[in-house]
């Protein structure tokens, strides 16, 4: 066993296993190619669980369950459907606290799509047009304008797509980290199908869905 590998404990790899949610197995080969390094590790398990989750993307989710998250005294309130590909996952415990973790997320950060592919051809226009004005005012070249332009886009993207969202309770991980990471644990693909999100008083509420022609998956 070679002194990397001897200098990794038990508390380390609870301490990964605890901020990742990975299995124990999986978390000390991580520290093991890391050597030690729990940031490091915590990368290598993002890096697979989304490899794992590219994989699965294809397969058909027909199963999950409906979560529900109460906030601020009963001032907001999140239904959210997440799917999965059986019914045994869908009653797991780590996908029922997915699945209220997500709830939670919205009902904070009031995101208006799913992913970036749901965002409507009128929004996308108008931000570029927005945005590709704002930049032509620095007078800068074209290339230059349009580069501007892709920055600030996917800064909209992690403003308004849930998906793209830091999350909430762990700023360096997007909420579509946090599913890949479920799907490598779980094994099975995992998507976010819809979700309203109500605030008393406010006359307007938040309802998103993927786009049906991606949602019958092959």
């Amino acid at each position: 066993m070679s002194t990397v590998t001897e200098k990794i404990d038990a508390k380390q790899v609870k301490e990964l296993r605890d901020k990742s949610g990975a299995p124990m197995g999986d978390c000390l080969k991580a520290l093991q190619e890391a050597k030690g390094d729990i940031e490091e590790a915590f990368v290598v398990l993002r890096k697979r669980g989304m490899a794992s989750a590219a994989k699965k993307a294809s397969r058909t989710t027909n199963e999950g369950a409906v979560g529900t998250y109460i906030h601020a005294g009963g001032k907001i309130g999140v239904l959210v459907e997440v799917n999965c590909e059986s019914d045994f996952v869908a009653r797991t415990a780590d996908f029922q606290e997915l699945m209220k973790d997500i709830a939670m997320h919205i009902a904070a950060t009031d995101p208006r799509y799913i992913r970036k592919e749901d965002v409507t051809p009128q929004d996308l226009e108008r931000e570029k047009e927005i945005y590709r004005a704002q930049a032509a005012q620095t007078g800068k070249p074209a290339p230059v304008v349009e580069k501007i332009v892709e920055g600030k886009m996917s800064k909209f993207y992690e403003e308004v797509c849930l998906l793209e969202q830091p999350f909430i309770k762990d700023q360096s991980l997007a909420i579509k980290d946090l599913i890949a990471g479920k799907v490598a644990k779980l094994g099975e693909n995992i998507t976010v199908r819809r979700f309203a999100r109500f605030k008393v008083g406010d006359p307007t509420w938040t309802v998103a869905q993927t786009k049906p022609t991606d949602e019958a998956q092959a």
